[in-house]
């Protein structure tokens, strides 16, 4: 089956999302350990969750970039997910579906949340001609998240290490075998309506 352009896939189930991201082992093996983001971790700012695994080992590396040495998947409520999306606004002007330019810096100044559209990965981590979403938190959105949504934490860098291992031996059908196994979003279509840049 041909993927569309834009798509969220992501490990999920009926009331959850899993979404990545990466940090520094002092706030992420705290967090994964009890299951919440301990009290350094700052709420005012704005945070990038990724639904596809693949991506999130493109930008972390594989969990070996500086500052992004523990890879955490975290589970949160579908419903703060669809409250997030449905109340962003896209992280570049797009003509055609921004009055302005103007028009999209007010918009952006007060969304809580930001979509970004960002090449899909391969194992190799070379980029694939469709793309996957990136989703921005910020203000009562990042909260929301750190303190409302999130269900568990888990530290994946053991897995993100064994993927790794078995890329760089040859073998990317046992690779393939260990990741996530990410699926189209339910109702997805509906919920990026408004965000077709």
């Amino acid at each position: 089956m041909e993927e569309p352009p834009r798509r969220i896939r992501a490990l999920h189930t009926a009331s959850t999302i899993t979404v990545y991201q990466a940090y520094r082992p002092e706030i992420g093996l705290p967090a994964a350990r009890d299951g919440r983001f301990p009290s350094v971790w700052l709420r005012h700012r704005m945070t990038w969750i990724k639904p596809s695994f693949l991506w999130m080992m493109y930008r972390c590396g594989w969990g070996t970039k500086e500052g992004q040495e523990t890879v955490l998947a975290v589970e949160i409520r579908r419903a703060g997910f669809e409250w997030a999306l449905r109340n962003a606004c896209m992280s570049h002007y797009v003509r055609g579906l921004h009055e302005s330019r103007d028009a999209w810096k007010r918009e952006l100044s007060t969304a809580p949340a930001r979509v970004q559209w960002d090449p899909e990965r391969d194992l190799r981590l070379q980029a694939l001609p469709y793309r996957s979403l990136q989703l921005g938190l910020s203000g009562e959105a990042a909260r929301r998240y750190a303190d409302e949504w999130t269900v568990a934490i888990r530290d994946v860098t053991p897995l993100a290490r064994e993927v790794h291992a078995r890329v760089r031996g040859g073998d990317l059908d046992a690779a393939a075998r260990l990741l996530p196994q990410e699926a189209p979003y339910a109702g997805q279509d509906e919920l990026i309506a408004h965000l077709q840049g």
